[in-house]
């Protein structure tokens, strides 16, 4: 188990109900990173909103990217915050 605390949130939208959207991503982010994640946090929000953080780092805005990741996308992503060394598997395209 690591040492390190890590923290994600995923700020959703309660008016476009994306709650079931961020509680299934956060399922999948908490069994994969079932020994890194330290705490994750479900925020409700409204105006389109659905953020993911890592470690109080932005690593996904529906916002910014005009789309919602699909979930290996965000697993590499917090992945590349909370675990920079962690091979994901066969999913994992991240070049070496």
């Amino acid at each position: 188990m690591s040492n390190t605390e890590n923290h994600i949130s995923i700020t959703y939208c309660t008016q476009c109900r994306w709650l079931l959207r961020a509680s299934w991503m956060s399922q999948e982010l908490l069994t994969t990173f079932d020994e890194e994640i330290t705490s994750l946090t479900l925020i409700p929000g409204s105006g389109g909103i659905f953020e993911v953080n890592a470690n109080s780092q932005l690593v996904w805005s529906r916002k910014e990217q005009g789309r919602f990741p699909d979930i290996t996308e965000l697993k590499q992503k917090v992945r590349d915050v909370i675990s920079p060394d962690r091979h994901l598997g066969h999913v994992d395209k991240r070049k070496t």
